[in-house]
């Protein structure tokens, strides 16, 4: 029996429990078979004497191999079929131009519409960082109506804007207007997946540090 007089303590509830944004995201896998077609290239064109035509073909067949790969692992055809199209039409490219860095031409361009897209995002309060983990949490656009998680959502969407995309531009596109083939495969691979994780986790420290320490985390919108 509980003596009179004895005060019990009034349990508290745990603090929200905050996962990590890279275990939302996920795609090191996806990023990873994205950089082999370049450096695919890069290797045919060194071994035949700079021949374009064989550093396409190389990075295609790499790109088949990988594609082959996906999909026996289970990946949608449609993100197979786009990814091997990518490679084909760099490909197509470099060999109508007759430049070798041409190849990474789709790649600088996508970047820097990536980069125009995701400041627009912000500008008019759809940022895209919110989209994507909205769209991988099932909210559909829910997230929207926090204040909170938009204001966070936009602050983390400048480091993809800056971090990721604008970095990419502005290596890739230097390089590319140098001619320096090798070292664009060798910048291809190391701006794939290790600056997507560091764009990720950086992004995903802003997010937590906006949000206030009460807010119940990423899975739970609250709505006014």
């Amino acid at each position: 029996m509980r003596q009179a007089g004895h005060v019990t303590d009034t349990p508290t509830e745990p603090a929200p429990s905050r996962e990590s944004l890279a275990s939302l995201l996920g795609g090191r896998k996806g990023a990873i078979d994205a950089s082999l077609p370049p450096v695919a290239f890069v290797v045919g064109w060194l071994a035949t004497g700079s021949s374009i035509g064989w550093g396409a073909l190389t990075a295609i067949a790499v790109s088949v191999a990988v594609g082959a790969f996906r999909l026996v692992r289970g990946d949608k055809a449609r993100a197979v079929v786009v990814s091997l199209a990518a490679v084909v039409a760099a490909a197509l490219i470099a060999l109508h131009t007759g430049r070798a860095q041409d190849f990474f031409l789709i790649q600088l361009l996508s970047n820097v519409a990536s980069a125009l897209l995701w400041a627009a995002s912000i500008v008019v309060r759809w940022p895209l960082l919110g989209v994507v983990v909205g769209f991988a949490l099932g909210q559909k656009t829910r997230w929207r109506k926090d204040p909170a998680l938009l204001r966070a959502y936009s602050r983390a969407s400048w480091i993809w804007v800056f971090l990721q995309y604008t970095l990419r531009v502005l290596v890739y596109g230097s390089l590319w207007w140098a001619g320096e083939v090798v070292a664009l495969g060798v910048a291809r691979t190391v701006l794939s997946w290790p600056l997507v994780a560091l764009t990720v986790a950086v992004s995903g420290w802003v997010l937590y540090r906006t949000l206030p320490e009460s807010h119940p985390g990423l899975r739970h919108p609250q709505t006014q």
